[in-house]
C-alpha cells in the first residue's frame, strides 16, 4: 500500500485506540476518582479506591469499566484526527526541509488541540458517568446518548464543551509529549548504533519513553479537567466550584498546594505505560500488516 491516505490512518489509529483503551480502562477510573477524592479532603489509595468501585458495583469487576463506551467513543473522534494531522503535517514539512524535533512538537501541539476540541464533548460524558458509580456529584444519567441530550435540553448545544479549555491545553501537551517523543525516539533508536531495527522491541522502548514524558507534561492539566468537568452548576446555570480553569488552578495550588496538581501521577503512568505500549505496537502492526509504511 506504500503511503496512507488520511481515512486510512484515521481507522487504523482508531482501531488500535480501541484495543489500548479497553485494555487499560479500570486504571483511568480510579485516576478520576482519586483526583476528586483529594478536592472532599479524602486521601484514599488505588488499591482502596479500586475495591470501592467494585463494592458499589455489587462486586462485579466489570464495574471498572463503566464508562468505557464514551471513552473509546472519544479516540473514534480524538485519536484518529490527531494521527492524521500530525502526519499530514509532518509529510507537508519533510518535502522541503527535515523535520526537526521543534516542528515535531508543534505538530504535536497543533494536531492534539485541534482534535480534543472535537473531541470534548465526550470527555464530559466519559467524567459523568465515571461519576455516577462512586458519588452523587455526577449531574446525568443513563448511557451516552442520553446524557449528550439531557445536557443539550438542560444547558444548550455549548454545554457539551464545558472545561474544553484546560481539555484542549492538556490534549496538545500531552499529544506533543507522546507522539513527538515516540517519533524521535524511534528515529534515535534506528539510526543510533545499538543495531535496533523496526521491530517490536524498538516500539516498545520508543513507546515507554512516550507514555512518561506524557505523563509528566499533562497530570497537572488533566487534575484541573477533571474538577472543571465533574462539578455541579446552581440552579441558575451557574458553576459551583470553580470560575473557570485558571481559578481552578489557582485555587489548586493556594488552598491543597503544588504537589496537588500531580495527584494521580502514578495511576496516569501506570495506564500511559501500557496505553503507550498496547496503542503504538497495535498501530506499528496494523500498519506492517496491511501493506502500509510503518510510522
Amino acid at each position: 500500500m506504500g503511503n496512507t491516505n488520511f481515512a486510512t490512518k484515521y481507522v487504523f489509529s482508531c482501531a488500535a485506540a480501541t484495543v489500548a483503551e479497553t485494555a487499560t480502562y479500570p486504571l483511568d477510573i480510579v485516576k478520576t476518582h482519586l483526583q476528586i477524592s483529594s478536592r472532599k479532603g479524602e486521601h484514599k489509595t488505588p488499591f482502596r479506591i479500586t475495591k470501592n468501585i467494585i463494592e458499589k458495583g455489587g462486586g462485579r469487576v466489570f464495574s471498572l469499566w463503566n464508562g468505557c463506551a464514551p471513552a473509546v467513543y472519544r479516540h473514534f473522534i480524538y485519536t484518529g484526527i490527531r494521527f492524521g494531522l500530525y502526519e499530514e503535517i509532518r509529510n507537508a514539512t519533510t518535502a522541503s526541509s527535515p523535520f526537526t524535533v521543534y516542528k515535531a512538537m508543534l505538530a504535536g501541539l497543533v494536531s492534539g488541540a485541534i482534535a480534543q476540541f472535537f473531541a470534548s464533548p465526550m470527555d464530559l460524558v466519559k467524567v459523568q458517568v465515571q461519576l455516577r458509580h462512586i458519588s452523587n456529584t455526577a449531574e446525568y444519567h443513563g448511557n451516552t446518548i442520553s446524557i449528550v441530550s439531557a445536557i443539550v435540553r438542560k444547558h444548550g448545544f455549548t454545554e457539551l464543551w464545558r472545561g474544553w479549555i484546560p481539555n484542549v491545553q492538556r490534549a496538545a501537551l500531552l499529544n506533543m509529549a507522546d507522539i513527538a517523543c515516540y517519533d524521535f525516539s524511534k528515529r534515535y533508536l534506528l539510526s543510533s548504533d545499538l543495531g535496533l531495527t523496526d521491530s517490536t522491541l524498538t516500539h516498545l522502548l520508543a513507546s515507554a519513553l512516550s507514555g512518561l514524558s506524557a505523563a509528566l507534561v499533562s497530570t497537572p492539566s488533566d487534575v484541573v479537567k477533571t474538577r472543571i468537568m465533574q462539578q455541579l452548576r446552581d440552579p441558575s446555570g451557574e458553576t459551583t466550584a470553580y470560575r473557570g480553569s485558571i481559578d481552578c488552578l489557582v485555587r489548586i495550588v493556594k488552598e491543597e498546594g503544588f504537589w496537588t496538581l500531580y495527584r494521580g501521577f502514578t495511576p496516569i503512568y501506570i495506564r500511559m505505560a501500557p496505553w503507550s505500549l498496547i496503542f503504538w505496537i497495535s498501530y506499528e502492526k496494523i500498519r506492517v500488516f496491511t501493506g502500509s509504511k510503518s510510522f
